[in-house]
């Protein structure tokens, strides 16, 4: 992925084009945002699509699965499509019997494999080494990884760093001291899939520079990253009142209306496009958790098991798109020319969004009594 760089100075906006990526990616830290609107979220690499762009993925070569590892159904057609009806059935199961057991042993693993891969979060490791290392642990444990091949997705976890929302596709930027990145765990074992992220802060997010070699007219420091910080741990919370409304009874918007309350003071607002979902025997189905307000019907039902996955993104433009590739989705970057620099820097634009997203996920199966967090 291409990396562009942003600071502010004398409320001027800028970032450096592709032309010096390569120059100023161990610099990324010194450069922080300004949205216009006396904000200010922090300072990190923005993730855009690497350029000439390539359109798919069909030019990544997919991880190999031993033969005895038991593969979910689309794992076994040519496109990775899973059955059209199997996504319209309820994850819904019987509780206290061998379906319920095989639900929360996938659930135990996928919370192990999520605890594994924050470990390998280091500055200078690339998420396609902490994509093999999760394949391997997963494969090791005789189970499956998930997302490989589910609708020709080409990896087998998603890597989402700094204003990545989800699905970004593991490759080999190392990674920087301030990224955050998100780690989707999903896997298959014993016919059941387990569910689970968490966001990680990579390195010391700590640094005091100046950028006079790099740019002779511009000095700046930064300090620590409570921008990036904040939004992770506002993320968690707002899972966690989320997981608080859930019971038998409850309806299933009352988890949207958690997190809009939660929110709504706040300098943050919740991805609409990306819902939580059922799980169980199929990787997606209903029901659909939406994560911002709505009015959509249905209720809790004890056996039914669905993931809270709420997409924290910084300032008030939750809406995102979609690189070349067809699966990674940032947010919404705007650019155009500076006229005061343009003359001596005529490569640098601007870049009027590209917040940062934050994700953390959880497992919830409803019981008779309330709600279990199965990846906790």
């Amino acid at each position: 992925m291409r990396i562009l760089t942003r600071r502010l100075l004398n409320s001027t906006r800028l970032s450096v084009s592709s032309r010096y990526s390569t120059r100023v990616a161990h610099y990324a830290r010194r450069f922080s945002t300004y949205t216009g609107d006396d904000h200010d979220f922090g300072s990190y690499s923005v993730i855009l699509p690497e350029e000439p762009f390539v359109f798919g993925v069909s030019h990544i070569e997919s991880r190999t699965v031993p033969a005895h590892i038991v593969k979910p159904p689309y794992a076994l057609t040519s496109d990775g499509m899973p059955d059209p009806k199997s996504r319209q059935d309820s994850s819904k199961i019987k509780l206290g019997g061998e379906e319920e057991s095989r639900l929360r042993a996938a659930a135990r693993l996928a919370k192990e494999v999520r605890v594994f891969a924050g470990s390998l979060v280091k500055v200078g490791v690339t998420t396609n080494a902490i994509d093999s290392a999760v394949h391997d642990f997963i494969i090791s444990r005789s189970a499956y990884p998930s997302p490989l091949h589910y609708q020709g997705y080409p990896r087998s976890c998603c890597t989402s760093i700094n204003n990545i929302i989800v699905h970004g596709i593991p490759d080999d930027r190392p990674l920087e001291d301030g990224d955050i990145i998100n780690i989707d765990i999903t896997l298959y074992l014993n016919g059941y899939h387990g569910d689970t992220s968490d966001t990680f802060l990579v390195g010391d997010v700590v640094c005091s520079v100046q950028l006079s070699s790099l740019f002779p007219r511009l000095t700046t420091s930064m300090s620590k990253d409570e921008p990036g910080r904040e939004l992770v741990q506002v993320t968690h919370d707002a899972l966690e009142r989320a997981i608080a409304v859930c019971g038998p009874g409850m309806p299933f918007k009352s988890i949207g209306q958690a997190i809009h309350d939660y929110l709504q003071d706040k300098n943050y607002s919740v991805s609409p496009q990306f819902t939580g979902h059922g799980i169980g025997r199929v990787f997606h189905s209903p029901p659909w958790i939406i994560h911002s307000r709505n009015d959509e019907p249905g209720v809790m039902e004890p056996g039914h098991c669905f993931t809270i996955e709420p997409a924290i993104i910084q300032g008030r433009n939750p809406r995102g798109w979609i690189f070349p590739d067809g699966w990674t989705a940032s947010t919404e970057a705007s650019r155009h020319s500076l006229s005061s620099i343009s003359a001596s820097y005529p490569d640098v634009v601007s870049i009027q969004n590209c917040a940062r997203s934050a994700q953390a996920e959880h497992m919830v199966l409803i019981t008779d009594k309330g709600a279990d967090v199965l990846t906790r």
